[in-house]
C-alpha cells in the first residue's frame, strides 16, 4: 500500500506496516532516531499501523512532539528504576513537562538527593538494555483488576474514573507494566541526556485534603550537549534566584508569622517606588486617571460580579456588623461601582481607570514560592470603559504601552490568545465576536500570536503576554482581557449620541501583573544589578582615609540634593574592602575620594562592572549619572 510522507512524495509499504516500519523502510538510521509518528495531523505510538494514503511525519527528539514522547517515555523508566529499588513504592502519575519529566509516588520517606544517584543509576542500567515498550489494552474491568493484583492503588482510582465501557491502555517494559494512554518511544535506549533533579512534596490530584506524595522531577534532552546547556543555565539561575539576591541586598523578607506575605525592607520600597513612579508616569502619558479602591467589600457584591461563585475558594473571608465581607482578590467589581457612581456620556468615553490595588490570595502552602506566588500583592490594575466601536482601537493602545514598558526592560514577549472556558457567562456568540476583535486588532499591528483553547477568563476571551528573561525564561505578565458581562450585571451605561442610554464594554488589563511578582522577575534578568534609574542605591561614596569623610558626606548631600540615592561608607576599612562591598551589593557606581579629590572638587569614578572611568569634576559625574537615569538607560 502507499502513504504519503511529509514532503509529499509517496512511500510504498507492506498491508499492516506500522510507523515504525515506515521508518526503517527510509532507513536504519531513521529508524533508530524515531521517537513518535504523526499521522494524519495526529500525534501516535510508532508502532501505529498505517493505512492506505495515510500521512505520516516520523518525529524524532529533535521534533518538539518527539522530544515530548521521550520525555514521557523517561518518566515510564524512572518509575521502573524505583520499583527495582524501591519495590513497595505506590504509583501516581508521570508525565512529560517541559524540559523534562516528573513521577509522583508514595513512599515511606522522601527521596534523598542519595536516592536520587541510585535511581538515576538504575535508569542507566534500563537504558543500556533497550528494553522495548509494548502496548495492549483490557476492558475497564480487567484493567482494574490488573492493578489492584499489583498494589497499585492510585492506579485503581485513575481507572474508576473512566467510563464503564472504556478500553485502557498499557505499556510493558520488561518487568515494569504502567496505565498510560502514550505514545511512547519504540524502546528504553531512545533516552540519551537526562538528569534527576530534585525531590519535593506534591498532593495526590492537587487536592491538600488527600495524601503528600513525593514528586521526583528531571529534565531530559536530545543531546548531551542540550543538557548540559541546560544545567548551566540552571545553575546559572540558582545565582539569581530572586529569594537570595532580595536578602543579600536587602530588598524583601519573609517571616513563618505571616506566610507567603512578603515584607519589603527600605531598600526594596525603594525599588519598588521607583517602579510604581514610572507606572504612574507612563500611565498619565497614555491618558489613563487614577483610582483607589476598598480592600473588603461585602459578599453581595462579589456574587453580583460572579467571583463568588467562582473563586471563593481563594478568597479570604471576614463577618462586619453580621455582614459577610470579602477581602479583595482582584480590584474589578470596585472599578465597577467606581464607574457607576456618576452618570457618563459617550464623550467621557473611553475610560480608562488605574489601580494600584493591595489584593489578597489564599494561594496553597506547597505552592509558595518567594515573590512569584503570594498571598498578597499590588495589582497594577486598570479598567477601561468604552464603546464598542472604540474597542479595537483601545486594544492596540494597550499593546502600544505594553511594547513601551516590556521594551523599556528589554523583555521580548509572545502573545496567546486565551479562548472561551466550559465554565463561562455570556452567550457564546458573544465570545465569539469578542474573541474576534481581540485577533483582528493584534493582527491589524502585525504582531503574531498562538491560541489556548478554553484558557479565557469566566467573563471573557483574553490576550496574554509571556515575557521573555536573559535566560530564556518565559513570564506570564500582561494580560487584556476583553469583558461585555461585568457592565451587564452592573448595569452600566452611558448616554450616547442619539441620547439614549448604551451598555459600555470594559477591558480588564495589567502590565506588570503584580507589582511584586515582577520585581522578582527582573530581580532575576538583571542578576540584582538594576540599571541605575531603578536601582535602590546609585551611587556609594568612598573615601580613602578619615581626612576625606567630610567631603564624601557632602557630596552624598549633594547627591541627594539631586533626588540621586546616595550612601556614604565613612567605615575605617581599606578601600579594597570597600569597594568589593559595593560592588556585591550591585550599586551602579562608586565615587572614591581623597585628599586629592576633596582639594580639586573632583571624584574618581568606579562602576560595579569593575570598569575605572579615571577622575573627573563632580559636576561631570552629575551629568552623567542623570542622563542615564532621565533616559532610563540599561547599563
Amino acid at each position: 500500500m502507499n502513504i504519503i510522507l511529509k514532503d509529499g512524495s509517496p512511500l510504498t509499504v507492506a498491508d499492516g506496516a506500522s510507523a515504525f516500519d515506515a521508518a526503517k523502510t527510509l532507513s536504519e538510521g531513521l529508524a533508530r532516531a524515531v521517537c513518535a509518528a504523526e499521522i494524519n495531523g495526529e500525534v501516535c505510538d510508532i508502532r501505529t499501523e498505517l493505512h492506505e494514503g495515510d500521512k505520516l511525519n516520523l518525529l524524532t527528539a529533535n521534533d518538539p512532539d518527539g522530544l515530548h514522547t521521550l520525555r514521557h517515555t523517561a518518566s515510564h523508566i524512572m518509575a521502573q528504576a524505583v520499583k527495582h529499588l524501591y519495590p513497595e513504592a505506590k504509583l501516581a502519575i508521570g508525565p512529560a513537562i517541559a524540559d523534562g519529566f516528573y513521577y509522583d509516588f508514595d513512599v515511606e520517606t522522601p527521596f534523598s538527593p542519595e536516592d536520587l544517584e541510585k535511581i538515576e543509576a538504575e535508569m542507566k542500567k534500563i537504558i543500556k538494555q533497550k528494553i522495548p515498550l509494548e502496548r495492549f489494552e483490557l476492558p475497564r474491568a480487567e484493567a482494574r483488576k490488573f492493578m489492584e493484583e499489583r498494589g497499585e492503588p492510585y492506579k485503581v482510582e485513575l481507572i474508576d474514573d473512566l467510563p464503564e465501557d472504556a478500553v485502557i491502555s498499557f505499556y510493558k517494559q520488561g518487568d515494569f507494566t504502567d496505565l498510560c494512554a502514550g505514545p511512547h518511544v519504540p524502546d528504553t535506549g531512545r533516552l540519551k541526556a537526562f538528569k534527576l533533579t530534585s525531590a519535593t512534596g506534591a498532593y495526590w490530584r492537587g487536592d491538600s485534603n488527600r495524601k503528600m506524595l513525593c514528586r521526583v522531577y528531571a529534565v531530559a534532552f536530545a543531546t548531551k550537549d542540550e543538557l548540559d546547556e541546560h544545567l548551566r543555565m540552571l545553575e546559572e539561575a540558582k545565582k539569581r534566584d530572586h529569594r537570595r539576591l532580595g536578602r543579600e541586598l536587602g530588598l524583601f523578607a519573609f517571616f513563618d508569622e505571616g506566610p507567603g506575605f512578603p515584607f519589603f525592607l527600605p531598600k526594596g520600597m525603594m525599588l519598588k517606588n521607583r517602579l510604581i513612579d514610572y507606572w504612574r508616569e507612563i500611565h498619565k502619558r497614555y491618558g489613563y486617571v487614577e483610582i483607589s479602591t476598598p480592600m473588603m467589600l461585602n459578599r453581595g457584591l462579589w456574587e453580583r460580579s460572579g467571583h463568588w461563585e467562582h473563586y471563593k475558594n481563594n478568597m479570604y473571608t471576614t463577618v462586619i456588623d453580621d455582614v459577610n465581607f470579602g477581602i479583595k482578590p482582584m480590584n474589578c467589581p470596585g472599578g465597577m461601582l467606581v464607574y457607576a457612581s456618576e452618570p457618563h456620556s459617550y464623550r467621557d468615553l473611553p475610560l480608562r481607570c488605574g489601580e494600584l490595588g493591595l489584593v489578597h490570595r489564599h494561594e496553597l502552602s506547597g505552592t509558595l514560592h518567594g515573590l512569584f506566588r503570594v498571598r498578597c500583592f499590588t495589582q497594577d490594575d486598570a479598567h477601561i470603559f468604552m464603546t464598542r466601536e472604540q474597542m479595537s482601537d483601545e486594544i492596540k493602545n494597550v499593546v502600544r504601552l505594553f511594547d513601551e514598558v516590556y521594551s523599556l526592560f528589554q523583555l521580548p514577549y509572545e502573545i496567546e490568545l486565551s479562548t472561551m472556558p466550559e465554565d463561562h457567562i455570556g452567550t457564546v456568540e458573544e465570545w465569539e465576536e469578542n474573541q474576534n476583535i481581540l485577533r483582528q486588532a493584534i493582527t491589524d499591528m502585525g504582531k503574531t500570536y498562538v491560541v489556548n483553547e478554553g484558557d479565557g477568563a469566566f467573563y471573557g476571551p483574553k490576550l496574554d503576554f509571556h515575557i521573555k528573561d536573559c535566560l530564556g525564561r518565559t513570564w506570564q505578565c500582561g494580560t487584556i482581557q476583553l469583558d461585555s458581562q461585568l457592565p451587564e450585571r452592573f448595569e452600566l451605561e452611558y448616554t450616547g449620541a442619539d441620547g439614549q442610554k448604551h451598555r459600555p464594554v470594559m477591558i480588564h488589563r495589567v502590565v506588570f501583573g503584580s507589582i511584586e511578582r515582577f520585581i522578582g522577575v527582573i530581580t532575576e534578568h538583571f542578576a540584582g544589578a538594576f540599571p541605575t534609574w531603578l536601582a535602590p542605591v546609585q551611587v556609594k561614596v568612598l573615601p580613602i582615609t578619615d581626612r576625606a569623610n567630610d567631603y564624601a558626606s557632602a557630596l552624598r548631600e549633594k547627591l541627594e540634593g539631586e533626588k540621586i540615592s546616595a550612601e556614604a561608607d565613612l567605615r575605617n576599612e581599606k578601600i579594597g574592602y570597600k569597594i568589593r562591598e559595593a560592588q556585591m551589593q550591585k550599586i551602579p557606581y562608586m565615587l572614591v575620594v581623597g585628599d586629592r579629590e576633596a582639594e580639586n572638587g573632583t571624584v574618581s569614578v568606579r562602576t560595579r562592572a569593575g570598569e575605572d572611568m579615571g577622575a573627573m569634576p563632580f559636576e561631570d559625574f552629575l551629568a552623567i549619572i542623570n542622563e542615564k537615569i532621565a533616559t532610563k538607560a540599561i547599563d
